[in-house]
């Protein structure tokens, strides 16, 4: 019976750190088995793009997203945060699955708000205050040609929190984040990735086009 279990274990498919059954997260996802599966493809190309292991580093993540491996930039630091749900450092498949799927355009519109409210609640306090989403308002206008005045950020911070901090208590709640969303739906704009619905036909090229500069 002994011999037996060993020939049986011999012969099991050994999946890398991490790894999670394609038909588990379809089930939890808008995403396809077929689809998880090129996703897999897409994930193993990213996650030995620096580190051969099989997981995606953080300078493997923003050598995809931004083409620069050693990026400092706060955006970029809490999109990787987001990702890492364990918070180990690393993104293992199953994270980067359930975290695009949230860019799917099927997922729910109030799904993808409180990704984006988490993302501007830096310290995980339930609330969005001033000075965050300041730091969160000059990290995204880094990523565009954008430039405005320390002044003009601050007028955009103030001329927001009017609009949204409805109980006037100097910071906004994912109720009154909600609120503003739904007055200015254009806020989840970037929260929808139209190429995931065919993502077994056409990878995103900034990914495959992707080299490690020396």
């Amino acid at each position: 019976m002994l011999a037996f279990v060993k020939c049986f274990s011999l012969k099991r498919t050994k999946h890398p750190r991490g790894y999670e059954d394609p038909h588990v997260l379809s089930s939890e996802t808008p995403f396809t088995v077929n689809e998880i599966e090129a996703l897999h493809d897409l994930y193993k190309k990213l996650s030995t793009s620096i580190i051969d292991d099989g997981l995606i580093h953080k300078e493997e993540f923003l050598l995809a997203l931004f083409r620069n491996s050693s990026m400092q930039n706060l955006f970029a630091d809490r999109v990787f945060y987001m990702f890492d749900m364990k918070r180990n450092g690393v993104i293992e498949f199953g994270e980067f699955v359930r975290s695009l799927s949230i860019f799917h355009p099927y997922t729910l519109e109030h799904e993808k708000s409180a990704f984006m409210f988490k993302l501007f609640d830096l310290h995980g306090t339930g609330f969005i205050e001033p000075h965050e989403l300041k730091k969160m308002v000059g990290a995204l206008l880094g990523e565009t040609d954008l430039e405005l005045s320390e002044e003009s950020i601050e007028a955009i911070v103030e001329q927001t929190m009017l609009e949204v901090d409805t109980n006037k208590d100097g910071k906004f709640d994912e109720e009154e984040w909600k609120e503003l969303v739904a007055k200015n739906p254009s806020i989840l704009k970037n929260m929808t990735l139209p190429y995931l619905k065919e993502v077994t036909l056409a990878f995103p090229s900034f990914v495959l086009d992707s080299e490690v500069e020396d």
